[in-house]
């Protein structure tokens, strides 16, 4: 298994490793995945192709990273004020998230599982205060998700796909004015909290951003049926030990932010109104871009519908909790 993500995605690669020692120990020793970091045996981006042509049996990544291939690839990973982590993947488990899924990969000659979960996310670092939607107007943004970057130009701003490693030097030099990552954990690796003072939420881009585990379909069906089983049942359980460790880390992380850095940053919440703006916005998107493709508008109809019937519950359940313990 090669993954999509290199040695400093701590999360991310520890998620690849823990369902590797799940089924080793499983199988007591019967099955084994050997998992490799990209860069180390391949270039990240090059995993999909590999595993789809037979090059190398499994990958790790994101379907956003695919979506040149079937535009409907995005919606498996996130989309702006999609679902959250346990929206996902009630999508997945409940729904026709995982059917969906395995219909949109069966061209690439692939069987995708859900993977960890690396959500919520923050909305990025500025260099500048954001306190009403023209404020993106003229704004370069380095912005990782495809829709989420199609928002930002439509409220006026410009988007970069600035690789990890040379978002510091830009967002430093100015090259750039603000920029996503992923969290105040994986933030934090890359020195953001160095660059920019004004550090934004919620991640309205990514609320639930699943990633995935892919397998090249030949090697998957030549398993024997109690080995697949068992690699479905460890995908499943990798989503409790990822999303454990990207809640736990990103808590520590930005505890830190708070004492450590709380001279050179400030953590601000979104004004309403822009989050308002941003909101609808990102509806016209989503909506023109499902119109693209057949599978993007199955998809779409899909997670719609079941975002429809969780979204209710959220508001009811967590969503007056929340407000509670944090009032």
């Amino acid at each position: 298994m090669s993954t999509a993500f290199t040695a400093v995605f701590d999360i991310h690669l520890g998620a690849a490793q823990r369902l590797a020692k799940a089924v080793e120990e499983m199988s007591g020793g019967r099955f084994r995945i050997e998992v490799f970091p990209g860069g180390q045996i391949m270039q990240p981006f090059e995993c999909f192709a590999a595993a789809s042509q037979g090059t190398i049996e499994a990958f790790m990544g994101s379907p956003q990273y695919w979506t040149d291939k079937e535009l409907a690839l995005e919606w498996f990973a996130t989309i702006p004020f999609g679902l959250n982590p346990q929206g996902m993947a009630a999508w997945y488990y409940q729904g026709d998230g995982l059917k969906l899924w395995e219909e949109a990969y069966g061209t690439f000659s692939l069987v995708r599982r859900p993977a960890l979960t690396v959500a919520p996310q923050m909305a990025g670092w500025f260099r500048k205060k954001i306190n009403t939607i023209g404020d993106y107007k003229g704004l370069k943004m380095r912005m990782g998700p495809r829709l989420g970057g199609k928002v930002i130009a439509r409220a006026g701003g410009t988007t970069v796909l600035t690789p990890g490693s040379e978002i510091y030097a830009a967002l430093e030099r100015g090259v750039i004015d603000a920029s996503e990552w992923i969290g105040p954990h994986d933030d934090m690796k890359l020195g953001l909290h160095n660059t920019a003072r004004y550090y934004y939420y919620p991640g309205w881009h990514e609320p639930g951003t699943m990633q995935e585990f892919g397998f090249n379909k030949k090697a998957y069906e030549t398993l024997p049926a109690d080995l697949r089983r068992m690699l479905d049942h460890a995908a499943a359980a990798v989503q409790v030990y990822g999303l454990t460790d990207f809640h736990t880390k990103n808590a520590i992380a930005l505890a830190r932010l708070k004492t450590e850095f709380k001279s050179k940053v400030e953590i601000v919440r979104l004004p309403a109104p822009v989050l308002g703006d941003l909101k609808k916005l990102s509806a016209e998107v989503v909506r023109e871009e499902s119109e693209k493709t057949p599978m993007a508008k199955k998809v779409h109809a899909s997670f719609t519908k079941f975002q429809a019937l969780v979204g209710p519950w959220d508001h009811v359940a967590e969503g007056a909790y929340h407000q509670l313990v944090s009032g």
